[in-house]
């Protein structure tokens, strides 16, 4: 099923609750929280209460939560227990890749993982029977607003093609109602959209327009 999950990255702060709400009633099936810790990357985003607070309200929408942190070993199980459905962790950080996939599962949550787009799609492969969803990134994480990167679409590709994986894929970064029918047909079932939806007049169209491609 072809899921299109909102970036709260690109809300509008002051309004995020509303903003949400009208997302989900647009037809999107999940949230995509974005956890930046100023080092990973060069920006700083948000902390488990904010996850809290959407599981509050939001309590029916599965949320991911996509860590871009050193040392995930110390938040791993914190946005698990918060709330999310999902964590995802990015693997030059790990330094225990299979001990963070256990602790995300002991808390009760399904574990991801995401890659930056200079790191190997190979670099995936002894961990995909212990994992639900990757997370590829289509930009240098970090920043909203930035084009995607086309050929980081091969890393779906592979996944699907090569590895005959079946779990989630989900794409992170520029995607837009114009490119989103190239990710969905290298492989991906979760598109990751912040400014195009956030920005667009008719948010409800561009899910629809993206669902009915595929």
């Amino acid at each position: 099923m072809i899921e299109v999950s909102p970036s709260v990255l690109a809300a509008d702060p002051m309004r995020l609750e509303e903003e949400l709400a009208g997302m989900i009633r647009a037809g999107c099936g999940r949230i995509h929280l974005d956890i930046m810790d100023g080092h990973f990357v060069p920006n700083l985003s948000f902390g488990p209460a904010l996850l809290t607070a959407i599981r509050k309200s939001f309590p029916h929408t599965p949320v991911d939560a996509h860590l871009m942190v050193d040392n995930p070993e110390s938040f791993v199980r914190i946005f698990a227990e918060a709330g999310a459905d999902t964590v995802v962790f990015h693997l030059e950080a790990a330094r225990d890749a299979d001990a963070l996939i256990d602790g995300i599962h002991a808390s009760g949550a399904k574990a991801g993982i995401s890659l930056r787009p200079q790191t190997g799609e190979e670099t995936l492969r002894p961990f995909l029977d212990g994992i639900e969803q990757v997370l590829v990134m289509t930009v240098n994480p970090g920043f909203g607003g930035q084009k995607m990167m086309p050929d980081m679409l091969r890393k779906a590709a592979w996944l699907r093609q090569a590895c005959g994986w079946r779990g989630d894929i989900a794409v992170d970064g520029g995607i837009n109602a114009q490119n989103a029918p190239d990710a969905l047909k290298a492989g991906a079932n979760i598109l990751v959209m912040g400014t195009a939806l956030f920005r667009a007049a008719d948010p409800a169209g561009v899910i629809a327009g993206v669902k009915a491609w595929a």
